[in-house]
């Protein structure tokens, strides 16, 4: 698992404010016992507020996707390290609301499929079973040689390895590749891919949010459309997160058959890094617009409690199943 707590270059005191600590002239072991001190201090701080207890525990919970990343098994060959990820293509059923059951194809029995994650320059080793009754694949964005670009099928019953090294850093995503594709990813078959950078990131309350659509009747239109799986799920299940704590939204547009989808947030802006692939915003916003498999981090914190929406600004797509909450909160004494 990287450490997400130690200082990049854009993070380093200036001489200042070193002067009014003290250190200049204490030497660089003084200023780096520092450094881990305050980074000590900024993990701890970083708190991820309770689950609410009536939420249902199915396989298929969206707040199960929200803050899960999985980063694979390390294993050693040769003197390298190799992060290692197990991905089936199955068959599910799932319940996208009171009255309609879909047939959906996954990447590890859920839609979407696990976030997997590594750090730039990881070498990275996929093994990948189809036992979805179909041909799949696993296609990976980002930079990687022929033999792993997964658009060869893998027949069912059949297993296959893509391995390359993750770069460049930034959001990425993966997605079976097999014709219709369109209707394999409209089924199910998609998940995020997220490179850190070598330099992490500061600490932040990370998630999730992949925006998908549902063509329940194939006439290649959207009937439903939904947050990480399940319509509506996160306005009846707020999100909860702590007042001025920085979050930090890893967010996806992976809706097929609608041209493009925006993402906005209510009372609020946030600090947009186009596809996870600077380390700097390039602005700040309130709604942003994404094409299909577009991806961005936006970081933002809220500075008053209460519930506030999320959702695309198209309307039919948002009263259709892509709409959430936030619920702001206090963090109590005990630190909670």
């Amino acid at each position: 698992m990287p450490n997400n707590f130690v200082p990049n270059k854009d993070e380093i005191w200036s001489r200042r404010q070193l002067l009014r600590l003290g250190l200049v002239g204490a030497g660089a072991s003084g200023a780096g016992l520092l450094w881990l001190s305050f980074n000590r201090i900024s993990k701890s701080q970083i708190k991820i507020p309770p689950i609410d207890t009536n939420i249902p525990s199915e396989e298929n919970n969206p707040m199960k996707v929200l803050r899960n990343f999985d980063y694979g098994t390390i294993k050693r060959e040769n003197g390298r390290k190799i992060r290692e990820f197990r991905i089936t293509a199955t068959n599910e059923t799932i319940d996208l609301n009171s009255a309609v059951s879909f047939n959906v194809w996954t990447y590890n029995g859920q839609v979407p499929g696990p976030t997997l994650r590594a750090t730039e320059g990881d070498r990275v080793r996929i093994i990948f079973r189809n036992q979805g009754g179909h041909s799949h694949s696993m296609h990976f964005h980002g930079t990687h040689p022929v033999s792993s670009d997964g658009v060869l099928p893998v027949r069912n019953g059949k297993e296959t390895i893509y391995e390359f090294n993750a770069e460049p850093y930034g959001v990425h995503l993966y997605h079976c590749h097999i014709e219709p594709v369109t209707r394999h990813i409209s089924k199910g078959l998609y998940g995020m891919f997220i490179v850190d950078p070598p330099s992490p990131r500061p600490p932040a309350d990370e998630m999730v949010l992949i925006m998908a659509g549902y063509d329940i009747n194939n006439d290649r239109k959207n009937e439903l459309y939904a947050f990480n799986g399940i319509p509506e799920y996160y306005l009846d299940h707020p999100i909860r997160i702590y007042r001025n704590q920085l979050v930090r939204l890893y967010v996806l547009n992976m809706i097929e058959f609608d041209e493009a989808a925006t993402f906005h947030i209510h009372a609020n802006f946030f600090k947009v890094y186009p596809t996870g692939m600077t380390l700097k915003p390039t602005h700040e916003t309130d709604v942003i617009t994404m094409g299909t498999a577009e991806r961005h981090i936006l970081e933002f914190s809220y500075k008053y409690t209460g519930k506030y929406m999320f959702h695309p600004h198209q309307d039919i797509t948002a009263e259709h199943g892509c709409m959430g909450n936030f619920e702001v909160i206090e963090r109590s004494n005990n630190g909670r």
